[in-house]
């Protein structure tokens, strides 16, 4: 069975999404949680489910490679073989990038590549979509590589705009498909099931 470490910055809520569909179907073992600050609720929900978390923030460390090089340890120690990003802020060093090639995922709250890129996170996301205008937008869970979200779509989810959204609404309705699309890709990826070909992703049967 393949292992999962698993890299959050807040509440965790993504990270609960893929605790409680792999205690449903057992399909990787989360072997690790890397919290990027003391004090965020994903350790607690990390503590609540036995799993054994670290704290790595780069104000730490005197550089970005050096705080990297030092997670790619203790990841290789548990023999990870991949990685998901749930929710985490800080970004991927390029040193870390390339000793997990095709094997780091992340989700983005909207439909890439839109609103996406350095700074839109959080409710800049879709504070972003609202004023724009656009009628649909949703979620994309993909391959990490050395820039802001633009590596290999691996899934996508629509939700609908409401004329009355604000948003913090449209946050929590893309947020639910969000708990339910996360969970799916990593059964895919650690299940055999994804089949990468430079951009092209392909769900296998």
């Amino acid at each position: 069975m393949k292992k999962i470490a698993v890299f959050a910055s807040g509440s965790g809520s993504d990270f609960q999404s893929v605790i409680d569909a792999n205690e449903r179907e057992h399909f990787c073992e989360i072997s690790l949680l890397v919290a990027a600050k003391e004090g965020i609720y994903a350790i607690e929900r990390a503590k609540k489910h036995g799993i054994e978390y670290i704290v790595r923030n780069k104000k730490d460390y005197p550089s970005l490679d050096e705080m990297y090089e030092n997670i790619a340890a203790e990841l290789k120690a548990r023999g990870v073989d991949y990685v998901v990003l749930a929710g985490y802020l800080s970004m991927i060093g390029e040193n870390f990038i390339r000793a997990y090639p095709d094997k780091i995922i992340n989700i983005h709250p909207s439909l890439i590549p839109s609103f996406c890129g350095k700074g839109n996170y959080g409710l800049n996301v879709h504070r972003a979509a609202l004023e724009y205008g656009v009628k649909i937008s949703g979620l994309t869970v993909h391959f990490v590589d050395e820039h802001y979200d633009s590596g290999a779509i691996i899934l996508q989810r629509a939700v609908e705009v409401k004329d009355d959204d604000t948003p913090e609404s449209l946050q929590a309705r893309i947020l639910e498909e969000e708990h339910k699309a996360l969970p799916e890709a990593v059964r895919l990826l650690t299940t055999g099931k994804i089949r990468k070909e430079g951009r092209k992703v392909t769900i296998l049967n």
